[in-house]
């Protein structure tokens, strides 16, 4: 099996105090209530969320994380928790917007947010999980400046999926893979590794908040625009060889093609495809495992390209190339994924059960070789 120790030096995650983490800011309205009325046309998804937690009242904590400052607006970052963090004994984290320009993802992660909160309301059985079981950690919008210019950078030009202060050890396609030359080129990583964009903190403050020892969490990122059908992906995106947990990854999927034989998801690692320096989730899941933590990140990555192919017409738009445009498309793709999540939530609920350990882990270990490593 080859090497999966990453030689990585990763100092640990701050995580005394996991409720101090991060910085005190206004209340979610409260930022709202300044620049509500200019967003309906522009950033409809924030409008959304707010809404969302509106609606879903003392079943969703929101925080704001950070205040993004963008054109004529100071738009907040905003973190959403169901269930109770200090109790719960596995968690689930969903991200969406890392780029803002794949609105889709935050639509589907909504929609699937709002689910949760509905079948709370009737199914006490499915709330009753949510007591101390699991919960959710939600950050629908990591990336809400570019989201509102429809971009795939932040307001300061960096393409925060470059950002993170790690180096892919096995070459990277140029530019594509991330690069330093200019900020008005497309993959822009930042000019130094120390000096970190506000949305890269707010993520780190979440996970240093809410991960702890003991807690095992799954971690799934929602994007678009690669491929004609989509990718459960598995890390790493900064080298070919396997992460450490590459059991456990089998493991999951297993699990999940067992449960549901006839799914439509390309499920391997996406080192397979291509690499690049600066993954978020990389470097996360290097800090988690630097303190013993179990952290299973996995990037649902959409395949845009079917999308376009069915409506060609959306090669006209930059945003088209990214989200379905076609109203019934549109509301297929909200609703084609919500199994899905419902299932990792499950999965991350009842690790211990699947998760292999011992010689079992070896034998996952030796699928995941013959699955995707025989070239190493």
């Amino acid at each position: 099996m080859p090497q999966t120790d990453s030689g990585i030096n990763t100092p640990p995650l701050e995580n005394e105090c996991h409720e101090h983490i991060g910085p005190q800011l206004p209340d979610f309205t409260t930022v709202m209530d300044a620049c509500r009325g200019r967003l309906h046309k522009r950033l409809s998804e924030l409008l959304s969320l707010e809404q969302l937690c509106r609606q879903a009242g003392s079943l969703i904590q929101s925080r704001t994380e950070a205040l993004i400052d963008v054109d004529e607006f100071t738009l907040p970052l905003v973190s959403l928790v169901i269930g109770n963090p200090d109790t719960a004994k596995h968690c689930l984290f969903v991200t969406a917007g890392i780029h803002g320009v794949e609105r889709i993802g935050t639509q589907v992660l909504l929609a699937w947010l709002e689910s949760v909160v509905e079948r709370c309301r009737w199914d006490s059985h499915w709330r009753q999980q949510f007591e101390s079981e699991i919960c959710i950690v939600a950050v629908p919008i990591v990336n809400p400046g570019g989201m509102l210019r429809d971009s795939r950078c932040n307001p300061n030009g960096i393409d925060l999926n470059r950002h993170a202060p790690i180096d892919a050890e096995d070459k990277v396609p140029f530019l594509v893979g991330g690069q330093r030359l200019w900020r008005k080129i497309p993959w822009y990583r930042g000019r130094r590794d120390d000096d970190f964009e506000p949305e890269f903190i707010a993520l780190q403050n979440i996970i240093g908040r809410h991960c702890k020892v003991g807690r095992p969490s799954i971690v799934v990122d929602f994007h678009s625009g690669f491929g004609f059908q989509d990718h459960l992906w598995i890390p790493y995106a900064y080298r070919r060889l396997p992460i450490a947990d590459i059991g456990s990854y089998v493991a999951l999927k297993l699990l999940w093609e067992r449960n549901f034989p006839h799914h439509n998801y390309v499920f391997g690692p996406q080192a397979m495809h291509y690499l690049s320096h600066g993954d978020i989730w990389d470097y996360f899941y290097q800090h988690c495992r630097a303190q013993g933590i179990t952290l299973l990140p996995l990037t649902l990555e959409m395949g845009s390209w079917l999308w376009v192919k069915k409506h060609p017409q959306q090669l006209f738009s930059f945003a088209g190339l990214f989200n379905p445009t076609v109203p019934h498309r549109h509301a297929r793709v909200l609703r084609g994924h919500l199994l899905l999540i419902d299932f990792l939530l499950a999965a991350a609920r009842n690790m211990e059960h699947w998760q292999p350990k011992g010689e079992q882990e070896r034998e996952m270990q030796q699928m995941a070789q013959s699955l995707w490593y025989r070239q190493l």
